[in-house]
């Protein structure tokens, strides 16, 4: 009897367990819910943290992740769905950890994450990230070989946003490309400043206010005219 009496007291109160953390589940999927409609970024992470120790998933630990990602959090997102290649992570994931990395200088491991991506579903902006990524890391060959990718598939009303100002601005992504491949074309031979600057035109032809292409026209020029002042090579006899 004494065994049937407990038996009936772990019984209810594993019952109790279930039905306290079912209402919490409810609780916190109608704060969640509210949380969006409000806007609130962090009213959203709240819930979603509170359901990924309720009820974890992985759609749920991936729209965390988003979260924190398009917040700026990137350290938060990778410390959610972690840094590792992962093919059978969802395309959300793959994206997350690919912008994350990259946006905390991370460019090999960025890499990785975009090839994932761009493997799936290539196009046009995912060349881009990979011919800037490749740049970075001193793949010249794979670079030039998305930027001529990139170049033949964008489109005319294509932009791409650039953050070196302190006001975002946006370019022509053919603009855009064209740009990396001066930087290509002067990192496969320094001594070949004139060319990097005609394609540097190019880009400024499609935008003039095109500032990064301008910051890097400056810098090329700098190196083929010294400064004022400085003195000319004492030649040898």
């Amino acid at each position: 009897m004494k065994r049937f009496t407990i038996a009936l007291l772990c019984l209810a109160t594993l019952s109790m367990s279930a039905q306290t953390t079912n209402e919490l589940q409810k609780h916190y999927e109608a704060f969640y819910k509210e949380m969006r409609l409000q806007g609130d970024v962090n009213g959203v992470v709240s819930a979603l943290t509170h359901l990924n120790v309720i009820a974890p998933t992985t759609a749920r630990k991936d729209t965390l992740a988003y979260v924190y990602a398009n917040n700026n959090q990137h350290l938060q997102a990778l410390n959610t769905i972690g840094i590792e290649k992962n093919e059978s992570d969802s395309d959300l994931a793959v994206q997350v950890k690919a912008i994350s990395l990259k946006a905390l200088n991370q460019p090999k491991r960025a890499l990785e994450q975009f090839e994932v991506l761009n493997k799936r579903n290539p196009g046009a902006y995912l060349a881009y990230e990979l011919a800037d990524l490749k740049i970075q890391t001193g793949d010249n060959a794979g670079a030039a070989e998305n930027i001529a990718y990139g170049i033949a598939n964008a489109k005319e009303e294509d932009k791409y946003a650039f953050y070196e100002r302190q006001q975002p601005y946006e370019t022509s992504l053919k603009a855009a490309f064209i740009h990396l491949k001066a930087l290509v074309e002067y990192n496969k031979d320094k001594n070949n400043v004139d060319g990097a600057i005609a394609l540097l035109d190019e880009a400024l032809a499609i935008d003039p206010n095109f500032n990064l292409a301008s910051l890097s026209k400056q810098a090329l020029e700098s190196r083929k005219s010294p400064p004022a002042g400085t003195p000319a090579p004492e030649k040898k006899d």
